[in-house]
């Protein structure tokens, strides 16, 4: 599938800004199921420097600073990336011999164990701490001796089961253990909350920022920029084998508690994987400092469609 994602950020201040520093985390990734076939970030006023680099987690993103007076800024990122199917979830051998418990063991501090580069995903973030209360409410689906996946996959269907998708209910710095409670929030406050679920058993697990492809009701046309970012969750299985040289062997799966959909390596072929970090302040798509004390209002408009109808919606 071809897919054009359109995302436009714009700030306007209330006042003039003197200087600025942003980072974006606004190119699609290169992944198993994902090519980048084109990327393009617009800014506007034009930055008087600007680098591409790549993270710690391997996210592409951009730097850049104003140096100039300025009451707007406009940040654009068009790309096209073509996706694949995902694999189902696996349900036979050696899969099914990982149960949870087993994972968990598998990360447990032992002397002179095997790095695995998953286990930075087992601790706390800023936005998802450890608590008991993410435990309680994953404990009863983690039933013991449960294969790792078919546990994370019922963690997934009592989110989407039992919260209510409510864009009013929570901002973007909410607490995770608010939305827990409140048993409300978006994509990103129920993506924490898996991740604080599996992380309290010891179970690694990361957060992915990206893209869906949305239908519009029946008989209405696709509007530009009335889509949104989207966030879901990875779980890493490890396997019961080494590598040739020593190293763990595994895979991460994605579960999508918000839509209840899950594979290996992408929930769907319909998404689009922008970063992966362990929450949402490693991926935020933008941020930076200002010098100045103008407040500002922020307008983000997101489109995700086949190239084509963007050809279309363009020359209407």
């Amino acid at each position: 599938m071809h897919l054009r994602i359109l995302h436009r950020t714009r700030y306007r201040y209330h006042g003039a800004i003197d200087m600025a520093q942003h980072m974006a985390h606004l190119r699609p990734l290169n992944t198993a199921l994902q090519g980048v076939l084109s990327h393009e970030l617009r800014i506007d006023p034009e930055p008087a420097a600007r680098s591409e680099t790549t993270d710690v987690f391997g996210n592409q993103r951009t730097f850049f600073s104003l140096q100039s007076n300025h009451s707007m800024l406009t940040v654009e990122a068009d790309s096209i990336v073509q996706t694949q199917a995902p694999k189902p979830l696996p349900e036979s051998q050696p899969w099914r011999s990982m149960t949870w418990e087993r994972v968990r063991e598998h990360f447990r501090y032992r002397a002179r164990a095997p790095f695995d580069a998953a286990s930075e995903f087992l601790f706390a973030s800023p936005y998802v701490p450890r608590d008991d209360a993410f435990t309680a409410f994953a404990r009863p689906v983690f039933k013991p001796g449960l294969p790792a996946l078919e546990a994370a996959r019922a963690l997934m269907e009592r989110i989407h089961t039992e919260f209510t998708y409510d864009s009013d209910s929570t901002e973007v710095n909410t607490p995770a253990l608010e939305a827990l409670a409140q048993r409300k929030g978006v994509c990103q406050d129920f993506a924490h909350i898996m991740l604080g679920c599996l992380r309290s058993l010891g179970l690694p697990a990361r957060y992915v920022s990206g893209y869906l492809l949305t239908r519009p009701p029946p008989g209405k046309p696709r509007l530009i920029g009335v889509d949104a970012s989207h966030a879901w969750v990875s779980l890493y299985v490890p396997l019961p084998v080494t590598t040739i040289k020593g190293a763990p062997a595994g895979a991460w799966f994605d579960f999508d508690p918000t839509n209840n959909r899950c594979g290996w390596g992408s929930p769907g072929e319909d998404y689009v994987t922008l970063a992966l970090g362990r929450d949402f302040v490693d991926v935020s798509p933008m941020r930076g400092v200002i010098q100045s004390g103008a407040r500002h209002t922020l307008a983000v408009a997101v489109t995700v469609a086949p190239p084509e109808e963007f050809e279309k919606l363009e020359s209407a």
